[in-house]
């Protein structure tokens, strides 16, 4: 919509969205005390998904990767990520999110949060332990407790919550040939306010919750269970791409093949790299678990008999990751069985023994299971999605041209994520990297 009309309010920096990168762009803009800076958040309700997630960081090159002896880099990282996207067209947005990685970690941790590196942690495609997490494994809902609490200590910032923004407002760009983004519209006790703003960050979710534009570019994901939050509308895309806005990478998701049938909660990523197997209904071993990560191996579930399989573990497994969030709350939900010998663990697959004892034959250097032994059924799930906007290393929205809209940033949802064109390319903790990077790039630049 075009500036024509009055205005409302005015502010400096005008964020749309109160998740990850919406926090962090606020809390980096704000070390500059003479910004006025508002975020607009649909629904602190409704939550956002850095909230549900399992509140990593990624991080090369880390005082605490340093401190037990990792050998890792910002390099090393971005190399990992495009090794698994295949995505060298995006290694500039890659590169420039890793580099400001172990900075953003460090001051999280300075910022009073307890921070551990996750030795415990290993996933695919990560050739060295470079997950951060907090300490008694928490998750993302204690994260942003703790980046909503710095929030509230900026005294130039403020947050709206239940102020959806409907729609931006822009001008001829006298400067170039294309608009000027000048302005946003919130929905605010049954009105819109149009609401002036030097610098507009589209800081969103991403369109997982939206049907319309799931069946048009995940279609092949199937049926699968939603584990996100129901505010993933996708809205940003339609205002942006309105002003002439690119998107990519639209076919990838954030999956995950650890959904526990029936209970919605999900299994610890970690568990195939301490022994556990998946058997399919068919008492097929049909992958080597470690081999995807597990948005990767949602596309392997969603293949078998009743796009479902049987995890199974033993006490050693069980030990080393019972206390993640995951698996807590898969725990108290009732998810995993309980069976204390062959025999039993055979009638819970419908096997016989000897058909059991070959499918949990381990690989070659891998242990063997051991009763009693643990089970869930597991499926696939879409967790949110990777595909957006189109933005450059600095978070600037670019038009078809490649150049930057004026006044405009995205990250966090709402700009193309780290995955590549498929969902098989996301590593852990690819999204929250994107998320709170992009806020510490676009915030700081905006703070300096």
């Amino acid at each position: 919509m075009s500036a024509g009309l009055p205005w409302d309010g005015e502010v400096d920096v005008a964020i749309v969205g109160g998740g990850a990168c919406g926090i962090m762009t606020a809390l980096r803009a704000a070390e500059r005390d003479d910004l006025v800076i508002a975020v607009f958040e649909k629904s602190t309700r409704e939550g956002c998904n850095a909230a549900i997630s399992s509140g990593s960081l990624g991080a090369g090159g880390t005082r605490f990767q340093r401190a037990v002896g990792i050998d890792d880099s910002p390099q090393r990282y971005a190399d990992d990520i495009l090794r698994a996207s295949g995505d060298e067209e995006w290694r500039p947005v890659v590169e420039a999110l890793c580099a400001v990685a172990p900075a953003l970690v460090e001051w999280v941790a300075d910022s009073g949060y307890p921070i551990e590196l996750g030795t415990d942690m290993p996933r695919a495609g990560m050739s060295v332990p470079r997950l951060h997490t907090d300490v008694g494994r928490q998750g993302g809902g204690r994260l942003m407790r703790h980046l909503h609490g710095l929030l509230d200590q900026r005294p130039g910032v403020v947050f709206v919550d239940e102020a959806p923004v409907v729609g931006l407002v822009s001008e001829p760009d006298r400067s170039a040939a294309g608009c000027r983004v000048v302005g946003v519209e919130v929905a605010q006790n049954g009105a819109v306010q149009r609401i002036r703003a030097t610098h507009v960050v589209l800081a969103s979710d991403g369109f997982a919750a939206h049907s319309a534009l799931t069946e048009e570019h995940l279609a092949h994901l199937g049926q699968p269970f939603y584990g996100g939050v129901a505010t993933s509308t996708g809205d940003a895309l339609a205002w942006a791409t309105g002003l002439g806005a690119q998107l990519r990478n639209m076919g990838a998701g954030l999956r995950s093949g650890l959904v526990v049938v029936d209970r919605g909660t999900r299994v610890s990523p970690a568990l195939p790299f301490n022994g556990a197997v998946l058997v399919n209904t068919a008492g097929e071993r049909f992958v080597d678990e470690e081999s995807k990560g597990y948005s990767g191996m949602a596309g392997v579930l969603q293949q078998q008999p009743g796009e479902r399989a049987a995890m199974i573990w033993d006490d050693t497994a069980m030990a080393a990751t019972r206390e993640s969030e995951m698996m807590r709350e898969t725990l108290a939900s009732g998810g995993v069985r309980d069976l204390a010998t062959p025999e039993e663990l055979a009638s819970a697959l419908s096997l016989d023994v000897e058909a059991t004892g070959r499918a949990l034959t381990p690989m070659p250097g891998r242990r063997q299971l051991m009763a009693p032994y643990h089970l869930a059924w597991v499926t696939h799930g879409l967790l949110t999605t990777q595909g957006g906007l189109v933005i450059d290393p600095a978070g600037h929205v670019l038009d078809s041209h490649a150049a930057p809209i004026a006044g405009l940033y995205a990250g966090g949802g709402t700009a193309c994520g780290l995955a590549g064109p498929t969902s098989d390319g996301y590593l852990s903790g690819n999204g929250l990297l994107s998320a709170l990077g992009m806020g510490w790039i676009i915030g700081t630049s905006l703070g300096s």
